[in-house]
């Protein structure tokens, strides 16, 4: 607080004061000033190439990097809190973004080898996100793709890049980390495919994939934690005719940890457990496999972002099947490479 003087002692209003009140006035002055600190100087009493201009607050932290990106640091008086959407890999964070952000996202996940033969499954998801409220995200979103199909027991040898289908992603936020002692988000993501992304066939297909995706953090802005339960269910038929539908559904369970390893740049590894079944209600059990590798999220510039990671199938085993590994309904390694970019 500045300080100011009586209406008496201000220079042209009142009967001038005697000099002995004006010596002790001035005194008290001087007191006073010495202990609040001195009032801050008005533009009329310096010259203007000496007086400093303010620096507005949006400006002062323009540096820090805008939220939403995948390693991103979320800018706001100073903070640089990560989004934790995308920095687990194939696992997910329980991060929506803001109210009103809208994100473009393309995720390409490949898988490659079976037990002979030559194999390669490529898709790309196009998302384009927008954030309803705090609490709801909704994402509209096209797939397209190619396979290299070469000598794998049962698959058509084929080579061929499509449009494979269409979605609708839709998340709600149950539980923010910030207040909560975990953060937790509901996932749903309903779809139409007309290419089957195992075998590459033509197909009339529908299906959904449901997620609970939890995470904490474990050390401040430093360490965080990722743990989700995956459901998914799919019916298709053959698109050149006939009447019979295959129905099959899948079950996962993802655990990852991450940290922070520079102020743009989080690493870690996941692990996940995978089931394949027959029937759309888990009916009949196919077979399963675990999956580890690293993962990471950078960002590259204030509003974009890479995340990816590798995963190699460590274990597991086909449904009455003698060899080590499900290379029947999975692949040896699956890859995925994640860029988004906010407006």
């Amino acid at each position: 607080m500045a300080f100011s003087p009586p209406c008496e002692l201000r220079a042209g209003r009142g009967s001038q004061p005697s000099s002995s009140r004006s010596v002790a006035a001035r005194i008290a002055m001087t007191a006073a000033a010495f202990m609040v600190g001195p009032a801050p100087a008005q533009s009329e009493d310096i010259p203007s190439w000496l007086a400093s201009k303010p620096v507005s607050k949006n400006r002062a932290q323009s540096g820090a990097p805008k939220a939403g990106t995948n390693a991103d640091m979320r800018a706001g008086a100073g903070d640089d809190r990560i989004d934790t959407e995308h920095i687990f890999g194939f696992s997910m964070g329980s991060d929506i973004g803001e109210k009103g952000e809208i994100e473009f996202e393309m995720e390409n996940v490949g898988g490659v080898g079976k037990r002979s033969g030559s194999y390669f499954a490529f898709t790309s998801l196009n998302l384009l996100k927008y954030t309803v409220t705090d609490n709801f995200r909704i994402a509209p979103g096209v797939a397209w793709g190619a396979n290299s199909i070469r000598n794998v027991p049962g698959y058509d040898s084929r080579s061929q890049g499509a449009l494979k289908g269409a979605v609708v992603e839709l998340r709600y936020k149950l539980l923010d980390r910030d207040a909560m002692p975990f953060g937790l988000t509901l996932h749903a993501q309903p779809g139409w495919d007309r290419v089957d992304e195992t075998t590459a066939l033509r197909v009339e297909g529908y299906g959904g994939e449901f997620a609970l995706l939890a995470d904490k953090e474990i050390i401040k802005d430093r360490l965080w934690t990722a743990v989700n339960l995956w459901y998914g269910l799919a019916a298709s038929k053959d698109a050149g005719g006939g009447d019979a539908w295959s129905r099959g559904s899948d079950l996962e369970l993802h655990g990852a940890v991450s940290t922070r390893v520079s102020r743009t740049l989080v690493m870690g590894g996941e692990m996940r457990y995978l089931r394949a079944y027959d029937g759309m209600g888990l009916n009949t059990f196919r077979g399963e496999a675990l999956f580890l590798g690293p993962t990471f999220s950078w960002t590259v510039a204030r509003n974009v972002g890479l995340s990816g990671t590798v995963n190699f199938q460590v274990a597991g085993k086909a449904a009455g099947a003698a060899h080590s590994l499900d290379l029947d309904n999975y692949e040896r390694v699956q890859g995925m490479l994640r860029f988004n970019m906010h407006f």
